[in-house]
């Protein structure tokens, strides 16, 4: 009887030695289980541009929840808005810009903020409903650029490979009226805001606007009598974050939802060719 309890007493032992060992393998188990993606809960704020940019955006969005990032798009209707927003917080991203303005703004601001990945390019245009052509563009004809910095450089370098205009030699890709050091024309340079050139087009001979304001403008391609090259084009658009983010795994994220082929279908078809991918 003694042998029979010690038997069974050995049976017992062996038995949760096993059951014991089989709860350390589950447990093994379940610890070198794959981590949930860093962005199972993670939630940002993307600052865009209202317009077109929205329809691009609510793809980007769809493409990053795949992924367990989920973006909320803070929609604003002026250029100076987006970079302050970042840099107070306020958002964690904003997709808007070229590396000039930001580099202008910077030197204004001092903003703590860096290029994450590109977006696109929309190479800046000549526009005209009175001439069909930079040729017939009379003397003393009054011409519109944008008024911020950086675009009114960009605008004065398509009307100085135009022929209407020569900049100061050595200048920048920030130069402003100051910078025209031949105007044989004449022509009378009108600074306006970079949203209202393409609507005042009807009370000017020409415009340099921006490709996504004139799109909002109703200008079409005929209209449009001269444009910048795209070949090594400088004002590519991208997303942006705070430095301190740089590397952080959700802008990768953030990133690569926005740079892929589902995303550049949407795109080109909003754009219809006015803007054209860029990474």
């Amino acid at each position: 009887m003694t042998n029979n309890k010690k038997l069974h007493g050995l049976q017992l032992s062996r038995r949760a030695v096993v059951a014991a060992a089989a709860v350390s393998a589950a447990a093994l188990f379940t610890f070198a289980a794959p981590a949930p993606s860093f962005a199972e809960d993670k939630s940002i704020k993307v600052g865009i541009m209202a317009g077109e940019e929205e329809d691009i955006w609510r793809v980007v969005t769809s493409e990053a929840a795949k992924k367990g990032l989920k973006i909320e798009t803070v929609v604003f209707n002026d250029y100076t808005q987006p970079n302050e927003a970042l840099e107070q917080g306020e958002i964690d991203a904003n997709a808007f810009q070229h590396q000039p303005y930001l580099d202008n703004q910077i030197q204004q601001h001092g903003y703590h903020i860096v290029r994450a990945g590109y977006t696109g390019v929309w190479p800046i245009g000549l526009y005209s409903k009175k001439y069909k052509s930079v040729a017939e563009i009379p003397e003393g004809a009054v011409v519109g650029v944008p008024n911020d910095p950086s675009n009114e450089g960009r605008a004065l370098r398509v009307l100085q490979s135009e022929g209407l205009i020569k900049l100061k030699d050595g200048t920048g890709i920030l130069a402003t009226v100051a910078d025209v050091s031949d105007n044989p024309k004449k022509i009378e340079i009108k600074e306006l805001d970079a949203g209202i050139v393409g609507r005042s087009i009807d009370d000017l001979d020409a415009g340099v606007v921006n490709t996504d304001w004139a799109l909002k403008s109703g200008l079409s391609p005929a209209e449009r009598i001269a444009q910048e090259p795209v070949a090594d084009n400088p004002y590519r658009n991208f997303i942006a974050v705070k430095d301190e983010n740089k590397d952080a795994d959700w802008v990768k994220t953030l990133v690569s939802s926005y740079q892929n082929d589902t995303v550049k279908a949407e795109f080109d078809k909003v754009y219809k060719g006015t803007g054209l991918s860029a990474y």
